[in-house]
């Protein structure tokens, strides 16, 4: 028995830690712009209780982002198998990278998400006519999750092609 040691055993660890990553972090985002947008909902349903259905948009859209990094962990974790086919370093290195930008790219969209919606939804509540404003922010906040999970399918479609077999 005089394997030798030659990194890649240690490959699906990085895989994993992708996986995970993506989803931590991508729920992270999603919990603070619900909590953080929630709580503006809440303080502006006291004031206009009729508006409380139409503020309910940073809360959808901050639930969104888990589902980013939801479906980034499974494309990773569905290409980690070493008994099928070899896995070596680039791979895991590949699959973490993807992870990381798919769940950081969604972490900071939380961020945006819920900061805007909290005080977005509180000044429709005074001026309804920031509404459409509002929802544009929104968008191009979310829009930076997209980004990530983006180059996160892009980053997890190099793994398996590091080495001809």
């Amino acid at each position: 028995m005089s394997s030798t040691f030659t990194g890649d055993e240690t490959a699906p660890f990085f895989g994993f830690l992708g996986a995970a990553a993506a989803l931590v972090f991508s729920c992270m985002g999603a919990a603070y712009g619900t909590a953080k947008s929630g709580v503006g909902v809440a303080s502006m349903g006291v004031m206009r209780p009729e508006l409380v259905m139409k503020s309910i948009v940073p809360v959808v859209m901050a639930g969104v982002l888990g589902i980013y990094g939801l479906i980034i962990a499974v494309i990773i974790s569905t290409g980690i198998n070493p008994k099928a086919k070899s896995y070596y370093l680039f791979d895991g290195y590949a699959h973490l990278s993807s992870g990381l930008a798919c769940g950081l790219a969604g972490l900071s969209a939380g961020m945006a998400i819920g900061i805007v919606g909290d005080a977005g939804v509180r000044a429709n509540a005074q001026q309804p006519k920031l509404f459409v404003g509002m929802i544009l922010i929104l968008i191009f906040a979310e829009a930076l999750a997209l980004y990530g999970l983006i180059v996160g399918i892009i980053l997890s479609s190099r793994a398996g092609q590091s080495r001809a077999e």
